[in-house]
């Protein structure tokens, strides 16, 4: 689904300060499983998935969605795909203060063209389905950690996409929260997406729910 071939990326190439992060990547992805890349920090773990997820450009090299080159497609372009086929959650959460939980989630959906009430209806769903309809109309900031995840995981599926994208998902919950959000990672890959994640979470890494584990050093490939 997803193919990596030999991908470099720099940050201030030309620079005093040039630093490349990535460093000669070949990777396959394989569809509806979770992948995990573990490495320490500066290994280049959440650079990779910036690329995969059509948030930057590779410096060099090739990234494949679905057979189809994507490394130089126009902008335009790449927020479609971006748009449709992927789901991304934050380390952060990045949640927009001020709005509530059903705001957060419903917009992401708006440029796609769908009615607000479509939105709302398929947000209700899931904050059903995330064990969160009674925050429906808090306001963020008034939400748990927990609850905020949450609230993340539902913005990143507002869309439906074929792709989720997770950067460090538990580093800010606690054991308890970690061990449900791997639960519903679960629940990702029996309807049938794929899942891409970083960690240094044993939790994470070493969990039934996690297919294959990718190790990183460097900007390299170190255990795959």
């Amino acid at each position: 689904m997803i193919e990596l071939s030999n991908i470099k990326k720099a940050f201030n190439q030309g620079r005093p300060n040039e630093y490349w992060a990535l460093n000669g990547i070949d990777l396959t992805v394989e569809p509806g499983k979770v992948t995990a890349f573990r490495g320490p920090s500066g290994s280049g773990k959440t650079t990779l998935l910036t690329l995969v997820g059509c948030l930057a450009r590779p410096t060099s090299g090739r990234v494949r969605f679905k057979g189809e080159d994507i490394s130089g497609l126009p902008e335009r372009f790449l927020t479609d795909i971006r748009r449709r086929s992927f789901g991304f959650i934050f380390q952060q959460f990045n949640l927009i203060k001020g709005l509530s939980a059903l705001e957060n989630v419903i917009l992401p959906g708006f440029p796609t063209g769908r009615r607000r009430a479509e939105l709302v209806a398929a947000a209700t769903a899931l904050f059903e389905q995330l064990k969160l309809g009674h925050r429906l109309h808090a306001k963020v900031e008034w939400l748990s950690g927990g609850e905020q995840q949450r609230v993340a995981i539902a913005r990143a599926l507002i869309n439906d996409p074929e792709v989720i994208i997770a950067d460090e998902p538990t580093a800010n919950l606690d054991t308890t929260l970690s061990r449900e959000f791997m639960a519903i990672l679960e629940g990702f890959t029996a309807a049938g997406k794929t899942v891409l994640l970083t960690s240094h979470d044993p939790l994470v890494v070493e969990s039934s729910a996690v297919h294959r584990v990718v190790g990183m050093r460097d900007g390299m490939l170190v255990d795959h």
